[in-house]
């Protein structure tokens, strides 16, 4: 099953005038404060200058506290946002043993079946160089292990 549709907002505003690393801090600074998610998509402005639109998903009663983010920490002008509604997949986690050592892995569920699994990326790379093996492998190793029976988790976001 999925979830019920959700409101939440996308805010938005175009950069042009900032260096990779600052665009890099203010991302990192957003996603750190807990946005549901935040990204960069690549746009052209007038006089054919190249910039970023960054973009940022929240929960709606959070929406003033995001777009005072992004003016501080961020060179733009003004953000605008938008209302959007969406389904999210209900997910789980587990951790299993691998011949490499313990991953965590999200479980994608509908309707109770596990239809995706992703091994946590930080445990398969950690395991991968301490066993000398190629990431892939410990990857593979963790995705092939068995479900139990998977429970969903309460909150969604």
């Amino acid at each position: 099953m999925i979830s019920a549709p959700t409101r939440v907002v996308q805010i938005e505003c175009n950069i042009d005038d900032m260096t990779g690393e600052a665009l890099g801090y203010a991302l990192e600074q957003i996603i750190a404060a807990g946005a549901l998610d935040a990204w960069f998509t690549p746009i052209q402005m007038k006089k054919n200058r190249p910039a970023v639109l960054l973009a940022v998903l929240c929960r709606e009663f959070e929406r003033e506290r995001y777009c005072e983010m992004l003016l501080r920490e961020t060179t733009t002008l003004g953000v605008r946002w938008h209302t959007v509604e969406r389904y999210i997949a209900q997910r789980s986690f587990d951790t299993v043993t691998t011949p490499y050592g313990e991953v965590q892995r999200k479980l994608k569920l509908q309707y109770g079946r596990v239809i995706a699994i992703k091994p946590e990326y930080d445990d398969c790379a950690r395991l991968a160089e301490q066993a000398q093996v190629p990431l892939q492998t410990v990857t593979d190793a963790a995705r092939a292990m068995p479900v139990e029976k998977p429970q969903a988790d309460e909150e969604q976001v």
